[in-house]
C-alpha cells in the first residue's frame, strides 16, 4: 500500500510518499481505508528523535495515531459495525503510529457523526480520550457545579477539553495566546491571556474560586495553579512531567485496553450531533505536502488541529506517487 512516512529521524522534510506491508485487522479491530488523519504532538516529537519512545520504531515508520475512514475488514470478535460503516478512531498506542496511510487498523473506534466533517473526524480521537480521562481524574461531572481553569486550551487537546467540559455543565475559564479570545468564547469557554499573573486576571474576572485546573500547555504554571486551586489534588497536567514532584496528577490519555474502557468517543459523537461538539481544525493539508503539514502542528500558535488528507492515496491520484 501506499503510505507517508519517513526513513531516518529529523526535520518534516523526512516525509514521503512510499510502499509500506499492508495492514489487517487483527481480534478486536477493524481496517479502515483512510480519508484523513490528525497530526499529534507523539508523531511531531517521534519523527523528530525526540520521543524516548524512538529506540522502539522500526524504520521506515508510517506516523499517525488518529484517524477516519470506511471500514473494508472486521477482525475476529468484533460486532456491532461491517464494512463500509464510516468511524473515526485511533490505532493500537503501542504501534506509535500506522494511521497516515491507505489503510489503517483501528483499535478503538466510534462511528462518525454526520455532524462531524471528515477533517474533524480524522482529528479527534485521542484528543477526546485525553481529555476524558483528565476530566474524570478531576472529577468534573454532570450535575456538579465546577468551575474549571484550562491553561493552555486553543490546541488540539486543550479546546476539545473546553467544549466536554462545558457539556457535564462546568464553567470553563480557558488561557491562550492574545488573540484567541473570539475561538475559546465560540468554544464555551470565558477566555484569558495566559502567563504569569493569571490569578489576578481570574479576579478581574470577579470570580472568587477555582475548583478545579488542567494544565494543557506545560508551561511551568503548576505552582500558580496549586494555588488558585487551593491544593495539588485539585491540578492535572498532560504536558509537565515535573507534576508529579509537586502532588500534581500527571495523566498521558486513555485507550482501548484499560479496565475503564473508553468512552470518550461516544459521548463526542452524541454531542456532536446535538450542535454541541465540533474538532477545530488549523489546516489541511494533502498526503504529497505532509512535511508541511508536520511544520504546521510544529509551530504557534495553534487553534486546533492540523489534519492530513489521505483520500488520493486510495484513489490513486498524484499523492500516490
Amino acid at each position: 500500500m501506499r503510505a507517508v512516512r519517513y526513513e531516518r529521524f529529523g526535520p518534516p522534510g523526512v516525509l514521503a510518499i512510499g510502499c509500506s506491508p499492508e495492514p489487517h485487522a487483527g481480534r478486536g479491530e477493524v481496517r479502515v481505508a483512510v480519508r484523513t488523519s490528525g497530526v499529534s504532538p507523539v508523531d511531531l516529537a517521534l519523527r523528530a528523535g525526540a520521543s524516548p519512545s524512538r529506540d522502539s520504531l522500526a524504520l521506515p515508520h508510517v506516523p499517525g495515531v488518529d484517524a477516519a475512514g470506511v471500514i473494508d475488514e472486521v477482525g475476529e470478535g468484533v460486532a456491532g459495525c461491517a464494512a463500509g460503516d464510516e468511524v473515526f478512531g485511533a490505532v493500537d498506542v503501542s504501534r506509535l503510529g500506522g494511521a497516515c496511510a491507505q489503510f489503517a487498523v483501528l483499535a478503538f473506534w466510534e462511528a462518525k457523526p454526520a455532524a462531524l466533517s471528515w477533517e474533524e473526524a480524522g482529528a479527534a480521537a485521542t484528543g477526546v480520550e485525553t481529555a476524558t480521562r483528565a476530566l474524570d481524574l478531576l472529577g468534573v461531572r454532570e450535575g456538579k457545579a465546577t468551575t474549571l481553569l484550562i491553561d493552555g486550551a486553543t490546541g488540539g487537546v486543550g479546546s476539545i477539553a473546553v467544549q466536554l467540559a462545558a457539556a457535564r455543565g462546568a464553567r470553563v475559564v480557558a488561557t491562550g495566546r492574545p488573540g484567541s479570545e473570539g475561538f475559546l468564547s465560540a468554544l464555551g469557554a470565558v477566555p484569558l491571556p495566559y502567563g504569569p499573573g493569571l490569578a489576578g486576571r481570574v479576579r478581574a474576572l470577579g470570580i472568587s474560586r477555582v475548583d478545579r485546573a488542567l494544565d494543557v500547555a506545560g508551561a511551568g504554571a503548576l505552582d500558580e495553579l496549586v494555588r488558585l486551586t487551593g491544593g495539588a489534588e485539585s491540578v492535572v497536567t498532560l504536558a509537565d512531567a515535573t507534576g508529579p514532584s509537586r502532588g500534581v496528577r500527571l495523566s498521558r490519555g486513555r485507550f482501548c485496553g484499560e479496565p475503564d474502557g473508553c468512552h470518550g468517543l461516544a459521548v463526542a459523537a452524541g454531542l456532536a450531533e446535538r450542535g454541541l461538539f465540533r474538532v477545530p481544525v488549523q489546516g489541511v493539508h494533502p498526503a504529497d505536502r505532509a512535511a508541511e503539514a508536520h511544520a504546521a502542528a510544529g509551530t504557534g500558535p495553534r487553534l486546533g488541529k492540523t489534519v492530513i488528507d489521505l483520500a488520493a492515496l486510495s484513489r490513486g491520484g498524484p499523492a500516490a506517487g
